[in-house]
């Protein structure tokens, strides 16, 4: 136990002593990737790293996919701000009892927009969309009983009006568990990749290379865009059982309370760390609660969730709630099939 405590104060020590540094935002492209996946993470205070037991792994921790001993479908969507769709989907098959594979697909886009400028601020008749997606396959594998480690290798796109901007990028996530009363250690590297700059149509313009000279030829010059990296993070994380009937500090056959910490080193913001909780009433019916330390206009978070079983297949249906003070109230639904 106290190598235990050694081993987690490690961790999260420099994520601590950091909470509080100075801002780096704007420094990153590729802004979707920071929103979360699946409605039981974001009820949790997305503190999923170490828990990593549901289709929304392969967002958080490809390594957790080892944790799934079907195969799984699941999806979720999110109503954002200002009509902005946050949507995701993804499979996991189990390729034997050491490994899987997993395909996943995140997105974030709008409606059609009207193009509007100074001169006519109500319009000119030309719209416009953004759609922003990644594509993901995952394979991870457990090297021993206890320990497993996961990769992701994804391609990811970035699509404003006329421009665009893609690039490739890996997670790499491992999954340790201690024996120590269902205590996991877990962490992730994610959005580990190239650079995304912007190129399209519209950045070509008429150069007046001497405007002293009037009728001279005007060839076409491009605008220059700056690179931008991708929002590369690394999350470590810690869950245990408090209650619960596979080795819990406290057994009980009908009730299970999980407690889990994740702590964030982002490259374009402060460091944060993220509490969450989640009860289970005979692990059919679910309730979340999250805090989020170190957020500008995000701390609690709320969810509930049910499970099912149908003729052996299991259907999961998650809901999340995180308010955002002035900016509203964002909701996440979730759903998940196990066949």
């Amino acid at each position: 136990m106290k190598r235990l405590a050694i081993v987690v104060m490690i961790i999260f020590l420099p994520i601590e002593s950091y909470c509080g540094g100075f801002s780096k935002v704007g420094t990153a492209a590729a802004q979707f990737l920071k929103i979360s996946a699946g409605a039981r993470p974001m009820a949790m205070g997305e503190t999923f790293v170490a828990v990593a037991n549901d289709v929304s792994t392969l967002y958080w921790n490809p390594a957790g996919m080892t944790n799934i001993d079907r195969m799984s479908i699941g999806a979720s969507h999110t109503q954002w701000f200002a009509e902005i769709f946050h949507n995701y989907a993804g499979m996991v098959i189990p390729l034997s009892e050491d490994d899987g594979f997993g395909i996943s697909v995140l997105s974030l886009s709008t409606n059609e927009q009207e193009v509007t400028t100074v001169e006519q601020p109500e319009g000119v008749g030309v719209f416009y969309s953004v759609n922003n997606f990644a594509i993901g396959l995952s394979y991870a594998r457990k090297l021993t009983e206890q320990f497993s480690v996961g990769v992701t290798a994804k391609y990811i796109e970035e699509d404003l009006y006329n421009e665009s901007a893609n690039t490739l990028a890996l997670d790499i996530g491992t999954y340790l568990i201690t024996g120590f009363h269902n205590l996991v250690i877990a962490m992730c590297v994610s959005n580990f990749g190239g650079n995304m700059q912007l190129e399209g149509r519209d950045l070509i313009q008429l150069a007046d290379i001497n405007k002293n000279i009037s009728g001279e030829y005007n060839p076409d010059a491009r605008l220059k865009t700056e690179p931008y990296s991708l929002p590369l993070n690394f999350r470590v994380g810690v869950s245990m059982d408090i209650f619960g009937n596979k080795d819990a500090l406290f057994n009980s056959s009908d009730h299970r309370w999980t407690l889990a910490i994740d702590g964030n080193h982002p490259n374009d913001n402060v460091e944060r760390l993220n509490f969450g909780t989640e009860y289970s009433w005979s692990e059919m019916i679910f309730a979340r609660l999250g805090y989020k330390y170190n957020y500008d206009v995000e701390n609690l978070t709320f969810g509930a969730g049910a499970k099912f079983t149908v003729s052996g297949q299991t259907i999961s249906l998650d809901y999340a709630l995180v308010d955002y003070n002035d900016l509203g109230k964002v909701s996440r639904i979730s759903l998940e099939l196990g066949f």
